[in-house]
């Protein structure tokens, strides 16, 4: 890998972020750590094909654009993530081995093999922070304005995992704090349509999880990370539905959770 001191971001690339209607003034504000698969030019692609990057060991496909619609239907910011999840994970603390991934899903990520420790500081300083201090000064402003903040974080998951199909549509998933989880699964569960998980397939801890324990769980505001199975994100139809679904779910919960 690099070890010539030049950034990792261009100036003509994009940034490590984005915030989507910052003045939205709902109760809600929706993030998504995987929502895009770009890779910095100066990594030439981690050595990785257009089609492996394409795949969800990239990014969460499908969620990227769950989360733009359901902000829009819940008056919602939006703050997304800029780059691949293979430069840095913005959902894995950077102390993590998970942190920068030389294997995903038995894919060997030739970029990642070798990268050394000034290498890893460039990806944290210059998208995984910049990432999170957009969420935590939107945060900060709708906290001065004396807004609501609940927080909604939005990924896709696999539908097989080890050669395990995974029978949920949907799940939802927290650490300490179970309010809107439950308020959430119990609305959507309550239709009989879905098998809705309850901290599956993935559940939230400090030493896997990030934005949920950092600004949701510290922050003391009500959270819930959403796992939708990524073969049911396949068209934009698709995706509005799920924005359909769960944004009908959070307003049967809002009374109890703004009471």
């Amino acid at each position: 890998m690099r070890h010539d001191g030049a950034p990792l971001l261009a100036k003509d690339e994009p940034p490590a972020w984005q915030v989507d209607d910052a003045r939205a003034a709902g109760h809600v504000v929706v993030v998504c750590d995987h929502a895009s698969n770009r890779i910095p030019g100066r990594l030439n692609g981690l050595g990785l094909s257009a089609a492996q990057l394409a795949s969800h060991i990239s990014w969460d496909p499908g969620a990227a654009e769950v989360a733009r619609q359901l902000a829009q239907r819940l008056n919602a910011p939006l703050v997304t993530s800029g780059y691949s999840r293979l430069v840095i994970d913005c959902n894995r603390p950077p102390s993590s081995e998970e942190s920068v991934a030389s294997v995903s899903a038995g894919v060997v990520i030739p970029g990642n093999r070798s990268i050394g420790a000034a290498d890893r500081a460039r990806r944290i300083a210059e998208v995984f922070h910049p990432y999170h201090a957009a969420i935590t000064a939107l945060i900060d402003q709708r906290v001065a304005a004396g807004w609501a903040n609940l927080l909604l974080s939005i990924h896709s998951f696999t539908p097989e995992l080890d050669g395990h199909r995974r029978p949920w549509q949907i799940g939802f998933a927290y650490g300490r704090d179970p309010l809107l989880a439950r308020l959430l699964i119990d609305n959507l569960a309550s239709q009989g349509e879905f098998i809705v998980g309850h901290n599956q397939p993935y559940s939230v801890g400090d030493s896997t999880d990030y934005t949920i324990p950092v600004h949701g769980e510290q922050r003391r505001l009500p959270h819930v990370l959403i796992e939708i199975r990524q073969d049911l994100l396949t068209t934009a139809a698709d995706c509005a539905a799920w924005a359909d679904r769960l944004a009908a779910a959070y307003r049967r919960s809002e009374p109890t959770l703004l009471s």
